[in-house]
């Protein structure tokens, strides 16, 4: 599968760093603000900077690994949030409504297949993937429908008007295939993958990491799709490919939490480039989130100690990209404030 993605041209990073350093502060002064402002301008390519159409994509899959109860929630829980979400009652509406961002919610492969609505685009690979830890969680073909559906809806979001994708997940039991993945795409420690996701108790931690330990004990191949068809989900599979349609728009893509961050390690596989398109919204407090934040040698804007999902981190991370933006438009230079320039080393 080939995903077209345009490299970033870093030839202007001294340059624009000079127009950041020549703002009326000192050197350094505003942090990740100024590595955040001058990866906008990389990205973007053209100044000023005017991002100001942002996007939620909520991708929402079914696991069927959840059979061993390895949450606190059952399956349904998926189908009754995604009414949540369609309905405007989450964590993630709230946040959207009070930053401005659009929410659409992806059902990707959900127990119900609810009727067509307003906010639900359906791109159904099933209604849940089958036991990851007895068989194969979905087949090379869904898992490669499931990259090309990602890939081709965040090009086609983007194509609509907005300019920024902030991407989150639904899916009860979906840190067990995250922690699958990481710890089968980087040889990461298990133990360094698994954590307690929503809350679950030791007993059933326990039963994760065996479940987990016994899928990786079979053979499988290393490569990005065929990891997402032994492990799944039907939703972190289009949380991949959506990652590089973003990045193939030329768009930054906003990274929530420890699902989205392991479809973005998917991601620089498939294609290196889309790397420098990543934005990476929080650390969260799943055990797993450090360590694939750490692969992807990623600085996350906020730590929060959040571990909800939804996209949650995404948007309460979006005003950031907005401050980051105005500074690097509309602060004044020491010459054009007429303000003496002293350089004070950060």
């Amino acid at each position: 599968m080939k995903f077209e993605i345009s490299i970033v041209d870093h030839r202007k990073a001294a340059t624009l760093q000079q127009v950041i350093d020549q703002k009326t502060k000192p050197l350094g002064a505003l942090g990740k603000l100024e590595n955040l402002a001058l990866q906008l301008a990389l990205i973007r390519q053209r100044l000023p900077l005017t991002l100001q159409a942002p996007l939620l994509l909520i991708f929402a899959g079914d696991h069927g690994i959840n059979r061993h109860q390895l949450s606190i929630a059952p399956s349904q829980v998926t189908t009754e949030m995604v009414r949540n979400f369609l309905a405007g009652g989450a964590a993630a509406n709230c946040f959207c409504r009070s930053a401005g961002v659009a929410l659409k919610v992806v059902d990707c492969g959900i127990l119900t297949d609810l009727p067509e609505q307003d906010g639900l685009i359906k791109q159904r690979l099933g209604s849940i993937t089958e036991d990851f830890s007895l068989q194969s969680a979905m087949s090379q073909q869904q898992a490669r429908q499931g990259l090309e559906l990602g890939y081709q809806l965040a090009r086609q979001q983007l194509d609509s008007g907005y300019d920024v994708l902030l991407l989150g997940e639904m899916g009860i039991a979906n840190t067990s295939s995250a922690a699958a993945l990481l710890c089968a795409a980087t040889d990461i420690p298990l133990y360094s993958c698994v954590g307690f996701g929503t809350g679950i108790s030791a007993a059933q931690y326990q039963r994760k990491v065996s479940l987990i330990q016994l899928a990786l004990s079979r053979p499988y191949a290393k490569d990005p799709v065929s990891l997402l068809a032994e492990f799944g989900g039907f939703e972190i599979a289009q949380l991949t490919g959506a990652i590089l349609g973003g990045a193939s728009q030329r768009s930054p893509v906003l990274i929530d939490g420890f699902i989205v961050t392991v479809a973005a390690i998917l991601a620089c596989q498939l294609n290196p480039a889309c790397r420098d398109y990543l934005i990476f919204a929080h650390q969260g407090a799943e055990t797993g989130h450090r360590a694939a934040l750490t692969q992807l040698q990623a600085s996350p804007l906020l730590d929060l100690s959040l571990r909800l999902g939804e996209g949650t981190g995404a948007v309460l991370a979006w005003p950031l990209l907005q401050a980051a933006q105005s500074f690097f438009n509309d602060m004044a230079s020491f010459q054009s404030a007429d303000v003496t320039n002293v350089v004070v080393q950060p």
